[in-house]
């Protein structure tokens, strides 16, 4: 076991860590665990845009953005954190500028923008141009800009580390345990501040954009240390997948002129969303679809998806500012998107619930008291300026903002804190005794098998539509998974770069994590945002305007099937905006 000492340790090195570390770094020795090679991050799959209310060429203000942002959330949104954010993100946008992301321009030379789902004018007027892009390639460019300014500050990585257990020593952050893969062997790294920017867990689903990285690591270790997890019921499902594959056609196309269409051709958002049509949120355009479907209206054979329509806008259009998604369909399907509507289907995307942190990044032990030493940052945490449905363009605001919060937060506490805390007894012992029970044990049941079921009954039962009966279900089919995987086992016995061993661990992560989910859905009796229930179609303020905060208790274990859920709530914070009906 090898011993590390830094004063501050981020985990993760996608957009959010390594803008983290860019503050973190300027204030003090700092080091980034991540792991992937930090551009093969998730952030690089972001393709839309990211928002902030330039005017460059249509009117707008950040205050506009706020409520858009808070309405678009169905009003779960804490809106003290929503103005922080859009009223930083002007600065966010131009820092990256300065940093020499490639942004496409106006004629004039300024950046550029684009429509983009809910962002509007004049609280909810009509449509604003507000989303800043680089073609349909934004998080790629964001990911390679802040990697060659971490390149430039001498930023210390460590590439493919996987980090598997939080350290805290009486309730304040002592370091993280990681496991090198090149090597197989285990790692402490003890800091003063430790920041987890890791990602979400979308491959709790099936038909998902997620990368097969996205196992939500960060979550996982925070929540089997006994700290909460902030809504995690609201899961976010983006219109436009791929048919079938998932693979993310970016609300940028909508943007630019794209339209949904069903059977007959019809753009059938003018039913749903009479004001701003294709652009409302994604909320509701997921369950428009479904509707369309459910109706008889989808395409294809079996009806089971509907169309996005590019036909009608000129090619260089599609060339210059959609390039990759118009390539995707090209691979993937096989059809010219310039003369053949693409097929789509919603694809599970974004959590909007994580870890809970204050605006600040720090994360919470509970409704209001901190962790010492600890902060969260990106779609792992939860501050809650996506509520119960983010708006696009949001995340890769979300990440720089309070990536770049969380980053100067945790150098300036560890500046002040003048000795490392005592790391527990055996530091590893958890780490080293669940990679040997996994590697070397007798273990029959298959990896593959429980986390292809799991992803099966998630996407039937626990998706767009929810009823009691279909989460109950979701419900039990995890538990027996849960004990399914005590008995799991692996082939390869060896050390060095074991992904078979990997995507065990990963396993109990997603078992974990997919039974939080459905134990906050299955309590909240109301249909909000991205948690649509049929059996209570309509929201209710009076109850459920409210925080989930989902506690774990039970042994310090991996899926172990006999920890309990328990569940507490928090007030919404509410400034200006108070709940009123979600029309567009």
């Amino acid at each position: 076991m090898q011993i590390h000492k830094f004063d501050t340790v981020i985990v993760g090195a996608g957009g959010a860590g390594m803008r983290a570390a860019l503050e973190s770094g300027k204030r003090c020795r700092t080091a980034v665990l991540t792991k992937l090679y930090p551009t093969r991050s998730h952030t690089g799959a972001a393709q839309g845009g990211m928002c902030a209310a330039l005017a460059n060429v249509e009117e707008d203000n950040w205050e506009w953005h706020t409520f858009d942002t808070i309405k678009g959330g169905d009003y779960l949104v804490d809106q003290d954190a929503a103005e922080v954010m859009c009223k930083e993100a002007i600065d966010a946008v131009l820092d990256l500028e300065k940093m020499g992301l490639p942004f496409n321009r106006t004629p004039e030379g300024r950046i550029d923008q684009r429509r983009f789902g809910g962002h509007t004018r004049d609280h909810g007027k009509a449509p604003v141009r507000r989303s800043c892009y680089a073609a349909d390639r934004t998080g790629h460019m964001i990911l390679q800009t802040l990697y060659q300014q971490c390149v430039k500050h001498d930023i210390e990585f460590y590439n493919e580390f996987y980090v598997l257990d939080l350290l805290l020593s009486e309730g304040v952050a002592a370091g993280v345990v990681a496991y090198e893969l090149a090597t197989g062997e285990v790692h402490v790294f003890r800091a003063k501040s430790v920041v987890f920017a890791t990602g979400g867990f979308g491959k709790v689903f099936k038909v998902t954009s997620n990368a097969h990285t996205l196992t939500g690591d960060g979550m996982g270790i925070i929540f089997r240390r006994g700290l909460p997890l902030e809504d995690l019921e609201f899961y976010q499902f983006h219109p436009t997948g791929i048919w079938k594959m998932g693979i993310l056609l970016t609300e940028g196309a909508r943007g630019e002129g794209g339209i949904l269409r069903n059977k007959d051709g019809e753009r059938f958002m003018e039913r749903y969303a009479p004001t701003i049509k294709d652009l409302a949120p994604r909320d509701m355009v997921a369950r428009a679809i479904y509707t369309e479907i459910r109706a008889g209206r989808g395409c294809g054979v079996d009806g089971d998806h509907v169309y996005l329509d590019l036909t009608h806008l000129p090619p260089e259009q599609l060339d210059a500012k959609l390039p990759d998604i118009t390539e995707f369909a090209r691979t993937y399907l096989g059809i010219e998107p310039y003369t053949d509507p693409i097929p789509i289907q919603p694809t599970a995307h974004y959590a909007m619930g994580g870890v809970p942190t204050n605006i600040n990044a720090e994360v919470l032990r509970n409704n209001t008291d901190i962790v010492p030493g600890l902060y969260a940052a990106g779609e792992v945490a939860c501050v809650s300026v996506h509520g119960a449905n983010r708006l696009g363009t949001n995340s890769l605001l979300d990440i720089n903002v309070f990536g770049r919060r969380a980053g100067i937060a945790a150098a300036e506490h560890a500046n002040k804190t003048s000795t490392h805390a005592e790391l527990p007894d055996d530091p590893a012992g958890f780490v080293e005794g669940l990679l040997g029970r996994l590697r070397d044990g007798s273990g029959l049941q298959n990896v593959a098998a429980i986390r292809r079921e799991l992803q099966e009954t998630m996407d039937v039962n626990a998706s767009v539509y929810r009823t009691e009966a279909t989460l109950k279900q979701a419900f039990g089919d995890i538990a027996g998974l849960k004990a399914r995987y005590q008995n799991v086992g692996v082939t390869d016995r060896g050390h060095r770069y074991n992904t078979e061993l990997l995507e065990a661990v990963e396993l109990g992560f997603l078992l974990d994590l997919a039974e939080c989910l459905v134990t906050g859905a299955l309590a909240r009796n109301e249909s909000r945002g991205g948690h649509s229930r049929e059996d209570y179609p309509n929201r209710d303020d009076v109850n459920f305007l409210r925080h989930t905060m989902a506690y774990r208790s039970g042994p310090l274990a991996a899926a172990a099937p006999d920890s309990e859920i328990r569940l507490d709530y928090k007030p919404v914070a509410l400034t200006r905006y108070q709940p009123m009906e979600r029309k567009y």
